[in-house]
């Protein structure tokens, strides 16, 4: 039995559970921020450049030949921890609901922190790409495991202030690895002395630190990962379980779930993952017809992944009704609520992962060819790069620390629809301006990239404040962990949609008379038109202003 450790008063149950749901979150917001800051420079060492040269015609033809191979390699890495986070998702939710949150938390902080950790010794694409899914499996059940238990056990008017302290406590994180990525850039060299003077061997020194003219310490980034293994430990001692949960194992409703029903989350995480390659496969064998074959076979997969995900609640509430009629009231609603749930989420998702989450390795990009132009020393080009990526995501994790607190706030005074159409528009407002009124990494770059992602992370205080809004005790978990991780795998689409448009318009493209720059700004710009399908569904909605969690 889940029982609160005796070391923790009952009375400050509470607290503990808030302080170990936003240690979570700031480590999971660590985890998202982490990856940016490493992507290209852990890819370019890890890709096979030699070859890539060898088969040029010149330098220039090299160098673009390594942006695309590498820029397909981040499509793929950011699609595969997405797609990890919504199975992650469903599969510890499903669990949270069946042994209990705390227990579930635990396990699943324990498994982003191991995977986490271990990208830090990756030594190809591949292994970057399999530990960043299995890492970000625990992820993404942490997420919906710690909104559940907190939503639980505080009393429902302070549901607005949790959710608005959720989404800064992640972005908290996102801002602390940007800082540390700065102050690893700028003592990188001082580092590597220190390693050599405590006796490590030349070779391990140059593994985690980078060879020359490539001394990013991205691994020592990687390994900072492993941190939140910590955490699991005071989860276990202080925090105690959700009563309401409590009350649903003691009626017996906890009985429901089945082991075997999560053959659906399996078969949906494998049809995800069939998505990545349909993305990013030339389908050279489908000759002219390349096109439709992509884009039917990717509606397949994420209908495929649909009802896989949505399998062991259906399943559950099935047993349920059987049982006792009378305790299954909305079973369409539930499942209706779900879908809605994840439209929200992912227009909010694909919003950040198809356009703002690449601000970085743009902003690295603009950097290294303004240092080239200048024909600095490669040192010089190393640290315009490492500080134009951390100062992109420090300014833009701080605007989202603001804009998640201020959407809570909204959401619960001005109502939940209101608000999410006015972040809706906003959004689409400040991303067209940050990827189309930007040349290089200047003061209005950062100012536009601080703006962008107040308005663009501010879903992330409005989601944990309305998902668990629309489920009840018993599938609250599991729906919204389905909710707003499925909405991942929509982004994951998005994501590598993103990357296609940059090879697909690598060269200024004329529109209605104006010029939009190639590359990240366009790419970025039309995948943030999501926006507006946003304005749109939020009206589809209920209401729940004002009314308490449904039990």
């Amino acid at each position: 039995m889940n029982s609160p450790a005796p070391i923790a008063k009952k009375s400050d149950g509470k607290w503990m559970a808030l302080l170990a749901a936003l240690l979570g979150w700031m480590f999971d917001g660590l985890e998202i921020g982490l990856f940016p800051l490493v992507a290209r420079p852990s890819l370019k060492d890890l890709v096979d450049t030699e070859t890539i040269t060898a088969t040029a015609a010149n330098a220039q033809e090299a160098q673009q030949m390594i942006d695309g191979e590498v820029g397909m390699w981040i499509g793929i890495a950011t699609a595969a921890f997405l797609i990890g986070a919504a199975s992650g998702g469903v599969l510890f939710g499903w669990l949270g609901d069946r042994i209990g949150r705390v227990r579930a938390m635990t396990l699943s902080v324990l498994t982003y922190a191991i995977f986490s950790g271990l990208c830090g010794v990756a030594i190809s694409p591949e292994m970057i790409v399999s530990f960043r899914f299995l890492s970000a499996l625990g992820m993404g059940g942490e997420w919906s495991l710690g909104v559940a238990l907190v939503m639980e056990i505080w009393p429902d008017r302070s549901r607005g202030f949790l959710a608005g302290l959720i989404g800064a406590a992640a972005n908290v994180g996102f801002l602390l690895i940007a800082l540390f990525g700065l102050v690893l850039g700028q003592q990188i060299l001082e580092l590597e002395g220190v390693m050599l003077s405590a006796g490590l061997p030349q070779s391990w020194v140059t593994f985690f630190i980078g060879a020359e003219g490539h001394k990013t310490g991205w691994r020592l980034l990687m390994l900072l990962g492993a941190s939140p293994a910590l955490l699991t430990f005071f989860i276990r001692l202080f925090v105690p379980e959700s009563a309401k949960w409590e009350q649903e194992k003691g009626a017996g409703k906890t009985s429901h779930w089945a082991t075997r029903d999560l053959i659906g989350v399996l078969i949906g995480a494998l049809s995800a993952l069939t998505i990545i390659y349909f993305s990013m496969n030339k389908l050279e064998w489908a000759g002219d017809y390349a096109t439709a074959v992509r884009i039917i076979a990717i509606l397949t997969a994420v209908s495929i992944t649909t009802v896989g995900y949505m399998y062991p609640v259906v399943q559950y509430l099935l047993r349920m009704k059987r049982q006792a009629p009378t305790m299954v009231s909305s079973w369409g609603s539930t499942i209706g609520h779900m879908l809605l749930g994840a439209m929200l989420s992912g227009v909010a998702l694909m919003g950040t992962w198809g356009s703002l989450q690449w601000a970085v390795p743009w902003a690295d990009q603009l950097a290294e060819a303004e240092a080239k132009q200048l024909e600095l020393p490669a040192k010089e080009v190393d640290a315009r790069r490492a500080d134009a990526r951390s100062q992109t995501q420090i300014w833009s994790a701080i605007g989202a620390i603001i804009g998640t607190i201020l959407a809570a706030v909204a959401g619960q005074k001005y109502g939940r629809r209101i608000t999410y159409f006015s972040l809706c528009l906003m959004s689409q407002i400040s991303a067209l301006w940050f990827f189309l009124g930007n040349d290089s990494v200047d003061t209005m770059f950062l100012i536009s990239v601080f703006i962008a992602g107040a308005t663009t992370a501010s879903f992330y205080g409005w989601l944990p404040l309305y998902l668990p809004e629309l489920f009840r005790t018993n599938v609250r978990a599991t729906g919204q962990g389905f909710s707003f991780n499925f909405g991942r795998i929509i982004a994951a689409v998005g994501a590598l949609q993103t990357g296609n448009l940059m090879a697909r318009f690598e060269y200024d493209q004329v529109f209605l008379g104006t010029t939009i720059p190639g590359g990240y700004p366009l790419a970025c710009s039309v995948m943030s038109l999501i926006y507006v399908i946003g304005m749109v569904v939020i009206w589809f909605a209920p209401e729940t202003h004002g009314k308490p969690l449904p039990e």
